[in-house]
């Protein structure tokens, strides 16, 4: 055997069969349903399977594009605090840890805040990134959601949230944690202000997220077969010795036991909140007509 047909030809070949697969890589994906679709398919479909129905995570550039009208929204810019304030190392230091994650999104960190329209209302829109270290919710995201709740009181103005996170970011400890209750009350100076809070549950929300904001919102909206809860199903499990149904945390299961308002495919996302907000805003201002009507009535009388 010559070194053409040993060395050379061998290569050649490697060359082009490296190149077939990434092709073929390229124009293919995944699903849980084992199932081979066109990745140009699975985009048109907003990312959802053509062939089971699952609702596959999206970026927050994405879900704005989904959401607002004719894709347009501007991003608002978030106080960013500073980065690993506990100088945080376990098999990698967290300061790295944020840097591959910014590199991967092309973000600050795992939530982004936008505005635009939907259904011609102007409102204010936050997002998670599932690969911003599991859309672990720290110092940054808790800046980024109140800032917000903030443009929305001051704009009066609805406050849309997707959610999508693992939980508290534990690189952070107290500070993460701490998050939790800083929310709780951004909610609540939402609600005190007549500032419409709705929560769309994307596939995964659990740990502190499920436990705070995500739980509050005036009406609670979830993606079909979505993942809520707090602790793990496999935790729970083991906790309560008891074999759990196999719906356990999903949407459908917390919907049937009061933990969720409605179910609504993406696609139907936007008309639907647009729909709920159109209702809303029109009583809230019905209901201001008539607390002015009352304040002029007694004016009157005390004229009179």
């Amino acid at each position: 055997m010559n070194w053409i047909t040993k060395f050379i030809k061998p290569k050649i070949k490697s060359l082009f069969e490296k190149k077939s697969s990434k092709t073929e890589e390229n124009l293919w994906t995944t699903c849980g349903c084992k199932n081979l679709i066109y990745k140009e398919d699975m985009e048109a479909n907003q990312k959802v399977c053509p062939k089971c129905g699952a609702h596959h995570k999206l970026t927050c550039r994405e879900r704005f594009e989904t959401f607002f009208d004719n894709k347009e929204f501007e991003l608002i810019e978030t106080p960013l605090p500073k980065d690993d304030p506990l100088n945080f190392e376990d098999k990698k230091k967290y300061i790295d840890r944020l840097k591959a994650a910014r590199k991967l999104t092309g973000q600050d960190d795992a939530i982004l805040i936008a505005k635009g329209k939907v259904q011609n209302i102007n409102m204010v829109v936050g997002a998670q990134d599932f690969r911003f270290i599991g859309g672990s919710f720290g110092a940054a995201s808790g800046e980024a959601f109140i800032a917000g709740a903030q443009y929305a009181i001051e704009n009066k103005i609805p406050y849309v949230f997707f959610s999508c996170s693992g939980g508290q970011r534990m690189h952070e400890s107290s500070i993460a944690l701490m998050q939790m209750s800083r929310t709780a009350l951004a909610v609540n100076e939402l609600k005190k202000n007549n500032v419409p809070f709705i929560v769309v549950l994307t596939t995964p929300t659990t740990g502190g997220v499920s436990a705070s904001w995500a739980s509050l919102g005036d009406i609670i909206i979830s993606e079909p077969k979505a993942i809520f809860g707090f602790a793990g199903r496999r935790v729970i499990q083991d906790t309560v010795r008891e074999t759990l149904p196999d719906d356990f945390q999903t949407a459908e299961y917390v919907k049937d036991h009061g933990g969720i308002d409605l179910i609504v495919e993406r696609k139907y996302l936007s008309s639907s909140i647009g729909t709920l907000l159109n209702v809303l805003l029109k009583r809230a201002e019905s209901q201001a007509k008539q607390d002015s009507n009352v304040t002029v009535d007694k004016s009157l009388q005390a004229v009179s």
